[in-house]
């Protein structure tokens, strides 16, 4: 599965960078987040609750963050568990460019499920992915462009 998408956040790009580094910023826009913790400057650890479908789980995951050139760019990778629900792992590339209104944020993602997940269909799957990537950036472009206001 792939997602690609771009936003806008009324945010200098040097604001932006350090949100997408930052626990406490990346707890507070991920749905269903209940924890978030960092082990070191590219080591996360999360839980996450999440219904895709019929299915309801719990994951716990890590992520780990690779800066490539701060603060243009960076990728991550990660890998959660579900339980009986299943898996997902994956990764993305992130790109940020100064932009008249603060910065674009440009991001590729790629990810692979596997157990019941696998079993929903690739439709639901990918909707679902869309939908969260979307909320997220939405909560993270409202949460940081209040942040760069004050």
């Amino acid at each position: 599965m792939e997602l690609k998408d771009e936003i806008i956040i009324n945010a200098p790009q040097s604001v932006v960078y350090a949100a997408l580094n930052d626990p406490e910023v990346l707890k507070q826009c991920i749905p269903g987040c209940e924890e978030l913790v960092k082990h070191s400057d590219t080591d996360l650890e999360a839980k996450v609750v999440l219904k895709i479908g019929p299915v309801k789980a719990k994951f716990g995951g890590t992520v780990t963050l690779n800066p490539d050139a701060p603060p243009e760019r960076f990728s991550l990778t990660g890998e959660g568990n579900g339980g009986a629900a299943g898996f997902a792992k994956g990764g993305a590339s992130v790109v940020l460019e100064p932009h008249p209104e603060g910065t674009l944020l440009r991001y590729e993602a790629k990810a692979e499920i596997g157990g019941k997940l696998a079993q929903l269909g690739s439709r639901l799957i990918q909707g679902t992915a869309k939908k969260l990537a979307g909320t997220f950036f939405q909560n993270f472009a409202k949460y940081v462009g209040e942040d760069a206001a004050v």
